[in-house]
């Protein structure tokens, strides 16, 4: 941290690039201007700012360490997320999600059943693939039964957020926060399962109010056919495999789970060999009826690189703002000035609290970083309570997550921002009454 920045005239200004950074970032939507952009720039000023009050107090060195560990902490996350997002989109083409979505419309269910069944299907399948993707995946579902059912559409969508975003909490692989955390080693891999019931409880309480209004009648359906592509299985068992081997290089070798991801990516980059090499497998159809050659580097491609870029540049803002000192006097105010008189091990406990509610209306990743760098001697227990409240706080709003702002998108109309605010008391009724949960069941992991 440098010496006597927070007031000097560099750490000022960088305060206000951040401020103005991020101001871009939520009115993404209105502007058309992609996150990444304001972020890379505000970042790049941050650390010319960081260079010029290092250089005025003899702390070059200092400035020039810390910027590397933070391009070492990205490095790690970056590789990571590429892996990750590889298997999606490889799963994507092989047409595994579609025939997922489609053996759900032809169940014959009624609207009440689907709107449980997707619900429950989110909360167990984002802590594998993400909260986003799995978003993605159950409002295609929800879109397509529903067509004309407004009802139905808004209520299901808002259940998916909520169940998504309380899902992500229970696994390292489930959110970015969530990985975050564990990239950080302030918990072990199975650490994460004690928030199992809490977040589950943040689930199922608005989630039964809303069922109430579902409409119990069936749909209409139309039969629909999906032929997966070719070595659809052997990618799901991969991607499987992959999970296990990142798991095993943290647990067992006390090595960063990046590692394990890329070992997992030599699997698919194999398999993508022996699928080109036989020339009856190696092909499949686009949608104009085309043949396109599998390429696996054509999946890295497709990868959202300006969700990553966006990373790089809330990561490098934050640690720029820590250099300088603010997240110190930041970390003074949530954890000791707003304890309100809780014991010693409870201390953190209405800061993490309020973060949770902060993620509502910032996002999380940048909230879940700036705790990182705080360096908290955080008891297991407070690290699960940011973990929880970070996560689920983002519900509470259609704005706070990125899966939340994905379904306004693609719900075309049926699912708006003021739909979800009618079930924010129920949201925050789930979200403390979760946060309550791990307060009492896991009480021996704050001492």
């Amino acid at each position: 941290m440098l010496s006597n920045a927070i007031l000097s005239a560099p750490g000022l200004v960088a305060i206000f690039t951040f401020v103005c950074a991020y101001v871009l970032v939520i009115f993404e939507e209105f502007t058309e201007l992609r996150k990444s952009k304001p972020v890379l720039l505000g970042a790049s000023i941050i650390w010319i700012l960081v260079g010029i009050a290092a250089a005025n107090n003899n702390q070059s060195e200092m400035a020039t360490h810390a910027v590397k560990e933070l391009i070492a902490d990205y490095g790690e996350l970056l590789l990571f997320l590429v892996v990750a997002m590889t298997y999606v989109n490889v799963m994507q083409e092989r047409r595994i999600f579609e025939a997922l979505r489609v053996w759900l419309v032809q169940k014959n269910l009624t609207f009440k059943q689907l709107f449980w069944i997707t619900g429950i299907l989110t909360f167990f399948i984002s802590p594998l693939l993400d909260n986003l993707t799995t978003v993605l995946i159950m409002g295609a579902v929800i879109i397509t039964v529903g067509k004309t059912n407004h009802r139905f559409i808004a209520l299901s969508c808002i259940n998916l957020v909520v169940a998504a975003n309380a899902g992500g909490v229970y696994s390292p692989f489930g959110d970015i926060t969530s990985l975050m955390v564990w990239q950080s080693q302030a918990l072990d891999f199975a650490q994460f399962g004690y928030l199992f019931i809490p977040a589950a409880i943040s689930y199922l309480i608005p989630a039964l109010g809303m069922s109430m209004y579902v409409p119990h009648i069936k749909p209409v359906y139309q039969q629909e056919k999906i032929q997966l592509q070719y070595g659809a299985t052997i990618i799901l068992l991969l991607f499987g495999a992959t999970i296990i081997t990142a798991i095993c290089f943290q647990v067992f070798l006390k090595l960063p789970a990046a590692l394990g991801m890329m070992m997992g990516l030599s699997y698919l980059k194999f398999y993508s060999y022996y699928l080109r090499i036989n020339n009856h497998k190696m092909y499949t159809d686009d949608q104009f009826g085309s043949i396109v050659t599998f390429d696996i580097m054509k999946k890295i491609e497709r990868i959202e690189w300006d969700t990553l870029l966006f990373f790089y540049g809330i990561m490098l803002c934050i640690g720029g703002l820590a250099t300088f000192g603010y997240l110190h006097y930041l970390a003074k105010f949530l954890y000791q000035d707003i304890s309100f008189g809780f014991s010693a091990a409870q201390q953190a406990t209405p800061g993490n609290i309020f973060l949770g509610l902060l993620s509502a209306i910032v996002d999380n990743i940048p909230v879940m970083y700036a705790v990182i760098n705080m360096q908290q001697d955080f008891s297991a227990g407070q690290w699960l309570l940011v973990t929880l409240t970070t996560g689920i706080g983002g519900s509470i709003l259609a704005i706070g997550s990125a899966a939340g702002v994905a379904l306004l998108g693609q719900s075309k109309g049926h699912y708006t921002f003021f739909n979800h605010l009618k079930w924010t008391p129920a949201i925050l009724l789930g979200y403390f009454a979760g946060v309550a949960c791990h307060l009492v069941i896991n009480d021996k992991l704050f001492y």
